[in-house]
C-alpha cells in the first residue's frame, strides 16, 4: 500500500526521471539524485527508483548541481536496472534482480 502511494506522489511531483537524447551524443537526465562511478568510459547514476549505467567513449558529465545531468561523449549503450526500497535496504540487499519479460 506504501509503495503505491510513494508512486503516485513522485508522479504527481514529478519525481520520476525523465531522459532525453540528442542523437548518440548527448544525454539530458531529469532528477539525478546521485552519481555512484564516473570515468571516460562509464557513468552509473541514481535516478528515482532506477539504476542508470552510460558506457561510450569521452563521456563528459555536467550541470549534476541544478538536480539533473547531461552527458555528452560518444553514447554507445545505456543500461536500466530497476532499484526498490529505501537507501539502507539497497546498501544490505544490493540491485534486486530484474524481473521483466518479454
Amino acid at each position: 500500500m506504501f509503495g503505491l502511494l510513494a508512486d503516485m506522489a513522485a508522479d504527481s511531483l514529478w519525481l520520476k526521471p525523465q531522459i532525453y537524447f540528442d542523437c548518440d551524443r548527448e544525454m539530458v537526465i531529469e532528477n539525478c539524485r546521485r552519481i555512484e562511478e564516473y570515468n571516460d568510459v562509464c557513468i552509473r547514476l541514481v535516478s528515482g527508483r532506477l539504476g542508470i549505467s552510460v558506457w561510450g567513449c569521452g563521456l563528459e558529465a555536467d550541470g549534476y548541481g541544478s538536480g539533473g545531468l547531461v552527458i555528452r561523449g560518444k553514447i554507445s549503450q545505456v543500461e536500466f536496472e530497476e532499484r526498490g526500497g529505501s537507501d539502507s535496504e539497497r546498501s544490505a540487499e544490493g540491485l534486486r534482480p530484474d524481473k521483466r519479460r518479454g
